[in-house]
């Protein structure tokens, strides 16, 4: 192609990568009175509309809703099915639009952010070369800044004829259009427990294969063995300290062969042991980066030995959580506009252009069945990090809003204190429709509340949050 057939345009800033992390970094620096543009291979709201928070969650909500019905009396005799899997598919659908991005690309001409469709790669500092699926190449150049977000991608292990039964990643997972007679995971982590408990609901036959001795390791121990339970009540079988040494499909299905010796045969096989940064094929050479490497960033989001460059979400390996992401992005976008225009950056703790929270005070959501809702610290992060802490536990089958939630309720909470200053420093819920209570205590960790206050903050009754008051009660202040 010519040069007179490229398009050339300059922007205050570019963000690769227009999924939620960077529609929110773009927007936040249209509002600091930065020109922006937004580049995408793929579909403009990224991973998390289409492949990743909302589709999972739309998968998974039937088996909850139903769950919850059937541990009510008088809800439950009007129970008579199980979970339609094609019902739920096409829910999943609608929630993705069919993969269609025509309001979210409706959004940013709206936010008065451009977007150019193709894949960006750098070719020098502040200089991008973006080639579109039907060959046209634009080349951009930024004023002030350019951001990376593109996310992250399924880390595939090195295991003999993996690649070759062609395995599922999440991205299969949660845009599958049935339920195959019988899944292997492999992985143990979130996105494992989640499939597994969508799968399960649909009638598939899950078998999870863990290298490790529990699931859902870093979070509390209790948080793994209570979502154990659940799912072997569900029928998914566990395979703990087993790791896949080879596989190899036919037209029985893949067969994973195991470190132990065993072998173990499935329709499909689903990857899910980790995640790996979409950074292969940026042109990070150019800038004397490795591609396929985390970004690393500082507080600010800015890659460290560069005053242009910035890496928001996934991509910079701080905390892979969408609403994490979305954080950072603010505090990117807030900090880019202000360096552009010479205004003092405030990177004082708990200042907007920094993103403190990563470190201590992290809000997360496993949705599997119980839920699992924790923020801050585990007691073995806490004890690491050399917190002196006193742990407070409580049964929240003993609080009277669980008696009205459903006949057989069964959870667990533990608060972690830290003694020195009296505040907590970490929350953890499991059991149903915790979720919504993990905010208030993502309030009380970054507030720092002490302890004292907390008696003031009056839960309503009759309602789980009452576990606020039995903490203090335990406690014994």
């Amino acid at each position: 192609m010519s040069d007179e057939q490229i398009t050339t345009a300059e922007y205050d800033v570019i963000v690769i990568g227009a999924g939620a992390v960077g529609e929110n970094v773009a927007d936040r620096a249209v509002q600091g009175g930065m020109s922006t543009v937004i580049v995408e291979a793929e579909l403009v709201g990224g991973e998390c509309s289409y492949w990743a928070c909302m589709p999972s969650k739309g998968l998974l909500r039937a088996g909850a809703a139903l769950r919850a019905a059937k541990d009510v009396r008088g809800a439950a005799q009007s129970v008579t099915g199980g979970v339609d899997p094609a019902e739920a598919f096409a829910r999943r659908n609608a929630i993705t639009h069919d993969w269609n991005d025509d309001s979210q690309a409706e959004w940013l001409q709206g936010a008065h952010i451009d977007l150019v469709r193709g894949h960006a790669r750098f070719t020098g500092p502040k200089t991008l070369r973006v080639e579109s699926s039907d060959g046209t190449v634009t080349r951009l150049t930024a004023r002030h800044a350019v951001v990376v977000s593109t996310g992250s991608a399924t880390l595939m292990p090195d295991v003999l004829g993996l690649a070759d039964v062609h395995p599922w990643g999440s991205r299969d997972a949660t845009s599958a259009q049935h339920a195959p007679g019988s899944l292997a995971i492999l992985g143990g982590g979130v996105v494992a427990c989640e499939m597994a408990t969508a799968y399960a609901s649909f009638g598939t036959q899950v078998t999870m294969v863990v290298r490790g001795s529990s699931l859902l390791q870093g979070q509390e121990p209790f948080a793994g063995e209570l979502v154990q339970a659940s799912l072997e009540k569900a029928g998914v079988s566990i395979r703990f300290g087993a790791e896949a040494t080879s596989a190899s499909r036919s037209d029985a299905g893949v067969e994973l062969h195991l470190n132990d010796g065993a072998s173990l045969r499935a329709d499909e096989v689903l990857v899910a042991i980790g995640r790996t940064p979409r950074t292969e094929d940026l042109g990070l050479e150019n800038l004397g980066l490795t591609p396929g490497d985390w970004l690393d960033v500082d507080d600010t989001m800015r890659v460290r030995g560069y005053d242009w460059l910035y890496a928001v979400g996934d991509v910079n390996h701080r905390v892979l959580l969408t609403h994490q992401g979305k954080y950072q992005a603010r505090a990117a976008g807030d900090v880019i506009a202000a360096r552009a225009k010479g205004e003092p950056v405030d990177d004082a703790p708990w200042g907007k252009h920094v993103a403190t929270a990563d470190h201590e005070a992290v809000p997360q959501v496993t949705f599997t069945d119980p839920e699992v809702a924790s923020a801050g610290l585990t007691a073995a992060a806490a004890e690491k990090a050399g917190y002196r802490t006193k742990v407070v536990d409580y049964d929240l089958s003993w609080i009277a809003g669980a008696s009205a939630h459903a006949d057989h309720y069964e959870g667990k909470a533990r608060a972690i204190i830290d003694e020195d200053r009296q505040v907590i420093i970490g929350v953890t819920f499991v059991g149903p429709d915790v979720a919504e209570m993990i905010t208030a205590a993502t309030i009380a960790i970054v507030g720092q509340v002490p302890i004292d206050r907390l008696w003031h903050a009056v839960p309503a009754y009759p309602t789980l949050s009452e576990v606020w008051l039995r903490f203090l009660e335990t406690y014994g202040r």
